[in-house]
């Protein structure tokens, strides 16, 4: 196969490739399988509606589950579990140090135990908890739920991102990345239409409606878990919902675009320090991380935000809630849809960054004009939750192979968590209304953001000259050993 097949090219691909790589042909096969006329489009159709809806309503209900307790304090969480000081934020904390620490593990362990199995199992575990953290007495109670919370969140987000990598090439892969990355932004507006409704059960039964919250949307997310142990989709090569002459066509599709899937080879504790000896893997951490800590800061504490800003009810401020979020979802999907469009993927990082950063800079240096200050939060959600899915999927699929994806993914997911643990304790009630510590916090850290993508940029453009010349190992390897070295392969170049 030529370096061409495998580049692409040294710029990223034009219109007319995406176009051409769903032509209705299968170009490279084995032998046996170049008879059949393959409908590429009708596979990709199937593909996008057999593999994206279903993980799209799972992350939405797993970040619902995780931040549905901002939504349940307004409905007397804090005093009926006696919450003092710092406990609160004590309890958003938590949840993050066994997701951080669990990242890799879980999709290695993905790998291994089929992503319908395992994703589906960490779903109804993490339904379970929530439910039960409806019936929690104390802020011991509290702690322990919002633990095992963590747990069993571990491995959505980088194991659902793992899973799109492996079925899409990289430049077809942003819209939909955005389109699953925009369940988040549609559990934060869904979560305040939902808490406004649920909010009016208080008191049947005798429970507050913050229990109601919890019970009911845990409920839920077990029942749906149940439905989606028949649903999700494994990686391709094990899908019983596509033929032969069909998995052999997106097989030869992503060896065309990123080689050898190597979805043989296991995943040690010594391949995966393998892999994050690379720097570019180290760098597309802090990427992620810079843009966590205000993504969670907005998560978690805009309600209250709102709330302090007009000094509304509690299902006014609910309602309130909402149209941020659904902004951030329309300008997602646009951003996602004119990268892929392009073949670019910085300029994309760039832009909602900005965004964001406007926003927080006003909230903090404004706090006389309602309207501004509400305003300004359609900017910081918006900003962050447009660039956040981007630096995810150019990272994500700039890399090549089962195992380079699955540790560097969790690397980049978990370590970057470390961000929600910094926003949990930069917005603290001591701090209400004017909330400035936070908003300077997560100023900082969308500038770091910025730095490392820059820096990103900086490594993969230098890399793909030095390919270009020849000055890497590697160039005289037979084509098939260079396949098996996935993005490291000298004739692979990266999308900038």
């Amino acid at each position: 196969m030529g370096s061409d097949v495998v580049q692409g090219s040294p710029k990223p691909r034009s219109v007319a490739s995406f176009v051409d790589i769903e032509k209705p042909i299968i170009e490279h096969s084995e032998p046996g399988l170049q008879s059949p006329q393959v409908n590429g489009r009708r596979i990709l159709r199937k593909i996008d509606l057999r593999v994206v809806p279903v993980l799209c309503v799972l992350y939405l209900l797993a970040f619902l589950d995780r931040v549905n307790i901002a939504n349940a304090t307004l409905f007397g969480l804090k005093e009926d579990l006696k919450l003092q000081g710092d406990q609160y934020n004590t309890a958003l904390v938590i949840f993050f140090v066994p997701y951080i620490i669990c990242e890799i593990p879980s999709n290695a362990l993905l790998k291994r135990l089929k992503p319908h199995l395992w994703l589906s199992g960490c779903m109804f575990m993490f339904g379970l908890t929530t439910l039960l953290q409806g019936f929690t007495q104390n802020y011991g109670g509290l702690l322990a739920t919002r633990f095992f919370l963590g747990v069993f969140e571990s491995g959505m987000f980088p194991g659902c991102f793992y899973l799109l990598a492996m079925w899409y090439r990289r430049e077809e892969a942003q819209k939909r990345y955005s389109f699953f990355f925009s369940s988040t932004t549609l559990a934060g507006a869904f979560g305040g239409l939902l808490a406004s409704a649920i909010g009016k059960m208080d008191g049947v039964r005798g429970y507050r409606g913050w229990r109601w919250v919890f019970i009911l949307e845990g409920l839920f997310t077990c029942v749906v878990a149940i439905v989606f142990f028949f649903l999700i989709s494994d990686f391709p090569e094990e899908v019983k919902w596509l033929t032969a002459e069909e998995k052999q066509f997106v097989k030869d599709r992503l060896y065309d675009d990123v080689g050898h899937s190597q979805s043989d080879e296991k995943i040690t504790f010594k391949s995966a320090l393998g892999v994050l000896k690379d720097y570019k893997v180290i760098i597309g951490g802090f990427m992620y991380f810079g843009l966590i800590v205000p993504a969670y800061g907005y998560a978690y504490f805009a309600p209250a935000i709102i709330q302090s800003i007009g000094n509304h009810s509690s299902i006014h401020t609910q309602l309130l809630s909402v149209p941020p979020w659904a902004c951030a979802c329309v300008l997602s999907m646009v951003v996602a849809i004119i990268s892929d469009y392009s073949g670019h993927r910085y300029i994309f990082t760039l832009l909602p960054t900005l965004v964001a950063l406007a926003g927080f800079i006003i909230l903090l240096v404004v706090h006389d004009n309602n309207h501004l200050q509400y305003a300004a939060l359609f900017l910081a959600s918006a900003g962050s939750y447009s660039a956040m899915p981007i630096i995810v999927c150019w990272f994500n699929t700039n890399l090549a192979g089962h195992k380079r994806r699955a540790v560097a993914t969790g690397w980049q997911v978990g370590f970057a968590n470390i961000g929600g643990i910094i926003a949990a304790y930069s917005f603290v009630a001591k701090d209400a209304p004017k909330y400035i510590p936070g908003y300077s916090i997560s100023i900082a850290f969308i500038v770091l953001s910025m730095f490392a993508c820059v820096a990103y940029l900086v490594g993969i453009a230098w890399e793909n000259r030095e390919r270009d010349r020849g000055n890497v190992r590697g160039v005289d390897l037979p084509a098939e050993e260079k396949q098996k070295l996935g993005d490291l392969n000298p004739d692979y170049r990266y999308i900038l």
